[in-house]
């Protein structure tokens, strides 16, 4: 975990790489995968939540489409003091989870078949369909020798 100080004049201070950074080389750490800490520089108060909704409300000011939306974000104000706000976390965690993990199968499913050699594909489909159809013919006789 990357962990940066924050000080009074809003500043960002990257501990390992003893320099100041920005907001946007924060999102690009995280792009890469890296998770964030960021503390206030007196107090040691976890500001890390501050930070993120800012480089996400950045990126919207940049003109990306909200991942948010308004009616998104009025749900989740009233899910606060609800008998459910604790349970809309963890939900919202895990559906992003699954989400991710379908991409990846997705993109890993689109990567083989655009890697693959056209003729492979061909002749393994065809090979398929071969197995298939003497599996079914193979019933189909024995069934016919069962009569």
């Amino acid at each position: 975990m990357r962990v940066f100080k924050k000080y009074p004049n809003r500043r960002l201070y990257d501990i390992e790489q003893s320099k100041y950074v920005t907001l946007e080389d924060i999102r690009k750490l995280i792009l890469e995968g890296e998770s964030i800490a960021v503390l206030d520089f007196k107090t040691e108060k976890d500001l890390t939540r501050s930070v993120l909704v800012q480089i996400i409300s950045e990126q919207e000011d940049a003109g990306h489409e909200p991942v948010l939306t308004n009616k998104v974000l009025e749900q989740l104000i009233r899910f606060y003091g609800d008998t459910m706000q604790s349970f809309v976390g963890k939900y919202i965690e895990q559906s992003i989870m699954t989400f991710i993990e379908q991409q990846e199968k997705y993109r890993k499913t689109v990567r083989d078949i655009t890697d693959a050699e056209p003729l492979k594909v061909m002749r393994k489909a065809m090979a398929k369909n071969l197995e298939f159809w003497n599996r079914m013919t193979q019933g189909i006789n024995r069934r016919d020798q069962d009569k």
